[in-house]
C-alpha cells in the first residue's frame, strides 16, 4: 500500500538525516468526525504548519487543507493525521477499528484540544484502545527535542482555565501512536496572526512545535 512505501521512505531518509532535517513529501490531513464538534477549525492552521516546516526542514510538504474520515480506504494513505476541536467527538464501532488498525499498522495521530474536547476524546479514544489510557510524557521525551528544544515542554499559547499545558500520549509496542496536546492551543497558534492577534513569540513557539511533532511522526 502506497502508505507502508511512504514509511519506508522516511525510514530510509534517516541515513541521512543530519541537523535534525530529512528529506521526504508528504502532507498533513484533518481527521473529519462526527458527534457535531468543529473538526473543520482552525482553518489557516495546517497550511502555516505546512509552509513553516517546509521552510525550515528538508520535509517538502503539501500545502493544502485535505481532510478524510475514519470510514475512508485513503485513510491508510496519510501517515500523520491532525485532530481538533471544541466538543463532542463521536466515533461508531467500525470507525474506532479502522482506527486502531491505522494506528498500530504505523500511522499517527495528533489532537489538540482547542477548549472543551477533553472529556469526549478520552471517552472515545476508550473505544479504539480499550486497555489502554493516555499518560503524560515527559518533558525529557524525544518528541520536545526532535528539530527545536523545548525543555519545559509545551509553549503555552492560549490561556483557558490557568492550566499548565500537558502533553499526553497513547503508545503501541514502545512507539507514540496518539499524541494530545492540553491547555495548549498549538492548533490556534498555528494560524494567520488576524485570526487571533497573537505575539509573534507565541506563533512562532506554536510552529516550532509543531515542526518537532511532524518531525517525530515521520522518524518513529
Amino acid at each position: 500500500m502506497k502508505f507502508f512505501s511512504c514509511l519506508l521512505v522516511f525510514a530510509l531518509s534517516l541515513l541521512s538525516f543530519s541537523q535534525n532535517k530529512i528529506s521526504s513529501n508528504f502532507s498533513i490531513t484533518r481527521l473529519k468526525y462526527s458527534g457535531g464538534g468543529d473538526w473543520y477549525g482552525n482553518q489557516t492552521s495546517i497550511k502555516n504548519l505546512a509552509r513553516f516546516v517546509s521552510e525550515n526542514t528538508n520535509l517538502k510538504i503539501e500545502v493544502s487543507d485535505d481532510y478524510v474520515d475514519l470510514k475512508n480506504d485513503k485513510l491508510y494513505t496519510h501517515p500523520y493525521i491532525f485532530m481538533s476541536g471544541h466538543g463532542n467527538v463521536k466515533f461508531s464501532s467500525e470507525e474506532a477499528e479502522n482506527l486502531k488498525n491505522y494506528l498500530t499498522k504505523g500511522g499517527f495521530l495528533h489532537v489538540d484540544d482547542d477548549y472543551g474536547i477533553d472529556k469526549f476524546l478520552r471517552r472515545e479514544m476508550k473505544k479504539v484502545f480499550t486497555d489502554k489510557d493516555f499518560v503524560e510524557i515527559p518533558f525529557s521525551h524525544e518528541i520536545f527535542s526532535s528539530h527545536f528544544k523545548f525543555s519545559q515542554g509545551l509553549p503555552k499559547i492560549h490561556e483557558h482555565d490557568g492550566k499548565s499545558p500537558q502533553a499526553f500520549g497513547i503508545f503501541h509496542e514502545g512507539r507514540l501512536v496518539v499524541l494530545y496536546t492540553y491547555e495548549c492551543d498549538l492548533g490556534d497558534g498555528w494560524e494567520d496572526h488576524t485570526v487571533h492577534n497573537d505575539p509573534e513569540t507565541k506563533h512562532r513557539e506554536a510552529l516550532q512545535m509543531g515542526t518537532n511533532i511532524v518531525v517525530y511522526a515521520l522518524t518513529h
